[in-house]
């Protein structure tokens, strides 16, 4: 299996790079991701490790790339980082990433990580791209959302709530949170806003009695729950 690890600190970039060697694995390296493109297209690694924070392009910008090219989308990529809040874990997930790891690493579970990323199907990956639940199917790549296979028009605001809602299923979120992660926790807003939001992809969902998915809980916010039994009838 061969590795490619793309990081611009020496140190960090050497210290995987021998422990992955010493576990049997061909390992590249690069320090930027304009050297890494050209890598990934000449080699086609079976997965990537990226920084988030590289000189010229960010570890971010290349794995949207990456999920942009045809016969590469596919290669699973880990990310590193030093940033620790959950908006950046959103962030670097929803770009592309297939896992999450903040510094300082920890050797052992780097592995235990790589090696759960390599398991995945081919056929998983090929779909890594789109998040579904039941009859939903919303496109990361296209921002495209098909309902029972047919396709339905979305704002970029009601996009980004449901691929954030998808993402997250079952999973109960405060208003704040919701803004902190779909606006930006630069973005000073009231929690009104999630509410005025919401309504409007429930209104959106309705003809398909989808709009019950997103569950209201008293007190504390909002979740995300298809029961596909349910919302057929």
């Amino acid at each position: 299996m061969h590795i490619l690890i793309i990081e611009d600190e020496p140190a960090i970039r050497d210290m995987i790079s021998l422990s992955l060697q010493q576990a049997g694995y061909q390992v590249s390296t690069c320090g930027d991701a304009e050297s890494a493109r050209d890598e990934i297209r000449e080699w086609k690694p079976d997965c990537l490790i990226v920084d988030w924070m590289l000189p010229g392009d960010s570890g971010i910008d290349l794995i949207r790339w990456l999920r942009r090219q045809p016969g590469l989308r596919q290669i699973p990529a880990l990310m590193l980082t030093a940033r620790a809040e959950e908006s950046d874990t959103i962030a670097g997930l929803e770009s592309g990433a297939d896992d999450y790891m903040t510094k300082p690493l920890s050797l052992r579970e780097l592995h235990s990580r790589i090696k759960a990323l390599l398991r995945r199907p081919a056929s998983w990956k090929d779909v890594s791209h789109r998040l579904r639940d039941g009859r939903i199917c919303l496109d990361t790549e296209t921002h495209e959302l098909t309902i029972d296979d047919q396709p339905v028009k979305l704002s970029k605001r009601e996009y980004q709530l449901l691929r954030f809602f998808l993402g997250h299923r079952n999973r109960v979120f405060s208003r704040d949170r919701i803004l902190d992660a779909v606006w930006g926790n630069d973005c000073y807003l009231e929690d009104r806003t999630v509410d005025v939001h919401v309504l409007r992809l429930r209104k959106l969902l309705k003809p398909w009695g989808l709009d019950r998915c997103i569950q209201t809980v008293r007190g504390s916010g909002y979740r995300f729950r298809c029961d596909e039994e349910e919302t057929r009838t």
